[in-house]
């Protein structure tokens, strides 16, 4: 479950940093590879060549180039690691990573990193509970940390409350977790759309909407992270994803979109149409820019193909297929309407109506209908929160 696994521990400036030495232990007692960063004032209280040679590897304490002098390596470590763990995270930390500082190594890996990252704070209690740190650890959960709360007991003041930093026992068993979650779809083949299609009206302009694509590749993301091999279609303007386990497939309009998806459908267990795919396109594409000249212009629009619903029809059994639906009105009715015509197993409903839910946001609010679940109604999150709630449901559909 851990070995083999690579594991970042940052070390912050708390009295707590005497446990990380066991939590090296622990962890490459069960295989783990560990590199530690500390933090400068961490070194006050715990050594470099402790957790050196706990870990058998050196300590990071400050930005390195290499010969050519071309890259920092805080660059190198981001890449490297399947999980980042601070702990402890010190206030300080925990602000400077909120808020985007960026004047140390610690921070600096954590900005370029593309790994989960988990925090496990440790101060005082009235530190703990002051609205400042409440706010940052907020914050930094709405970005996609996992924080692993403080512990109740006696600290280092000599009063006694939450604040002592999770026993290394306990933070091991949440890392167990987590790479246990990771590994479900291990040996699954899944297929998302993502973001817009544009349909030509002439060599400048187009027809198309305001999705990012943001929705998709989270999911993507997810479904990578928990061992599928993802094939993320995605339209213009979605952001490129790099990752080990996804092979991205860029296209421009529905007809294309719609020739990729179907020369991959047959091959995926999962598929996952969250791409927003223009209804119509013109009827011809003028070859050159269209003057203008009369007050009004028409434009003969016809239906594209229905991505979604001409692969509900070859859907084999054993196929698992999510669709999504973005309405203004008759919300639920509607989505539970396209979940049996489109021969989805579950439909993603988001409604303009809830604030911070729809295009270009980087959060969601969502309800999951199913054919065999009763509803579920979820309050909004970062829409990387919500990647994680589709594919929990995705899962517990597979396995049941």
């Amino acid at each position: 479950m851990i070995e083999g696994k690579k594991i970042l521990l940052g070390v912050c400036g708390s009295i707590a940093a005497y446990k990380s030495a066991f939590l090296v232990r622990l962890l490459v007692g069960l295989g783990a590879e560990v590199k530690v960063i500390m933090t400068t004032s961490a070194t006050d209280f715990i050594t470099p060549l402790t957790l050196a040679t706990l870990s058998k590897t050196p300590v990071s304490l400050d930005f390195v180039k290499n010969k050519e002098g071309e890259w920092e390596n805080h660059v190198e470590l981001g890449l490297w690691a399947d999980l980042i763990l601070i702990a402890p995270a010190s206030a300080n930390t925990i602000a400077k990573l909120a808020n985007g500082i960026c004047d140390n190594l610690l921070c600096a890996v954590y900005l370029s990193a593309r790994c989960p990252v988990m925090l496990a704070p440790a101060m005082d209690l009235d530190m703990y509970q002051h609205l400042s740190t409440v706010e940052n650890l907020s914050k930094l959960q709405k970005y996609g940390n996992q924080i692993l709360d403080a512990e109740h007991g006696e600290l280092a003041s000599g009063l006694v409350g939450q604040g002592r930093m999770a026993e290394p026992e306990n933070i091991l068993e949440h890392i167990k977790t987590f790479f246990q979650n990771k590994q479900k779809l291990v040996g699954k083949t899944a297929l998302v759309t993502a973001g817009p299609t544009h349909e030509q009206i002439d060599p400048v302009r187009f027809i198309g909407n305001n999705s990012s694509g943001k929705m998709g590749v989270a999911i993507a993301e997810v479904l990578a992270n928990q061992g599928a091999t993802v094939h993320l279609i995605s339209g213009p303007g979605v952001k490129d994803i790099s990752h080990e386990h996804i092979s991205s497939h860029k296209v421009k309009s529905a007809d294309d979109m719609y020739e990729c998806v179907n020369g991959l459908f047959d091959k995926v267990d999962i598929a996952v149409f969250a791409a927003a795919v223009a209804d119509y396109k013109p009827s011809t594409v003028a070859l050159q820019k269209i003057k203008k000249s009369d007050s009004t212009m028409n434009i003969e629009l016809i239906k594209n193909k229905d991505i979604a619903a001409e692969m509900g029809k070859l859907k084999k059994k054993g196929q698992f297929t999510v669709g999504f639906a973005l309405e203004t009105e008759n919300e639920e009715m509607n989505a539970m309407e396209k979940l049996k015509k489109k021969n989805f197993d579950m439909i993603v409903l988001n409604s303009l109506n809830d604030n911070g839910a729809g295009f270009s946001l980087d959060t969601n609010k969502i309800s999951i209908f199913s054919v065999k679940n009763e509803p579920r109604h979820f309050s909004l999150k970062t829409k990387k929160q919500v990647a994680e709630d589709i594919v929990d449901n995705i899962n517990e559909h597979l396995n049941a």
